[in-house]
């Protein structure tokens, strides 16, 4: 994958989380842009031990020929809406 179109993903505004996976498996789920940093032929990933996190607790680096997609993450379903009547 190329560098920009990370990048890109990441600066998207709204942030959409997603999924990034590999040629052997493996799979990163970043759900805030503070969780990876990206290089011209590798990303950081910051690893939290728990959902809904932004600092991470380790890291991993990824060679971007590795990376096969990305799949957007299913956003939580929202509150039933209330009818005002």
């Amino acid at each position: 994958m190329a560098p920009e179109e990370l990048r890109d993903v990441l600066r998207t505004q709204p942030f959409q989380p997603f999924r990034l996976v590999m040629t052997d498996g493996q799979a990163y789920e970043i759900r805030h842009p503070d969780l990876m940093m990206v290089g011209r032929r590798s990303a950081i990933v910051g690893l939290t031990g728990q959902p809904g996190r932004t600092l991470y607790e380790r890291t991993v680096q990824v060679d971007l020929l590795h990376v096969i997609r990305l799949e957007p993450l299913e956003s939580a379903p929202s509150a039933p809406q209330r009818d005002a009547s």
